[in-house]
C-alpha cells in the first residue's frame, strides 16, 4: 500500500480517536493546557473543535501522538488494575530514570512525540 493510500485510509479514525482521547483525558483529569501539549497543538480553538467532534480527519502527528496516550492508558490499566489508582498513577512522582523524580505526566506533556514513545515504551517493559 503507498503512502498516500495508507493515509487516505486512516482518515476515519480521526474522530474515533479523538473521542477515546477525550475520555482518556476525563478519566486522568487532564487541563485543557495538558491536553493541548500531549496533541501538540498551539490552538486553544483547535482543541475546542475537536472536543465538540466537528473533526474526523487529525494530522498524522495527532493520530500518532492518541495511538500512544491509548497504549499508555492501557498498559497502566493491565498493570494497575484497581482503576482509580491506575489513573492516579500519571501524576505521581517516579523514580525510574526516565522521568527524572517527575511525573509521567511531566514526560508526556514535555511537547514531543518521543516523549510519549518512551513513557509507552518504559509500560510496555514494566508488563514484560
Amino acid at each position: 500500500m503507498q503512502t498516500a493510500e495508507l493515509m487516505r485510509s486512516l482518515d476515519h479514525l480521526g474522530g474515533p480517536a479523538l473521542r477515546t482521547f477525550f475520555n482518556i483525558a476525563k478519566a486522568w483529569t487532564l487541563t485543557e493546557a495538558e491536553q493541548m501539549r500531549i496533541l501538540g497543538l498551539r490552538s486553544r480553538s483547535t482543541l475546542n473543535s475537536w472536543k465538540s467532534g466537528a473533526v474526523t480527519k487529525i494530522s498524522r502527528d495527532a493520530l500518532e501522538r492518541v495511538s500512544y496516550v491509548l497504549g499508555i492508558y492501557k498498559a497502566i490499566h493491565i498493570l494497575l488494575p484497581n482503576p482509580a489508582n491506575a489513573d492516579a498513577w500519571i501524576r505521581k512522582p517516579n523514580k525510574a530514570l526516565i522521568f527524572g523524580g517527575g511525573s509521567a505526566l511531566e514526560r508526556m506533556t514535555a511537547g514531543n512525540v518521543s516523549d510519549l514513545y518512551v513513557v509507552r515504551q518504559y509500560l510496555d517493559a514494566e508488563r514484560g
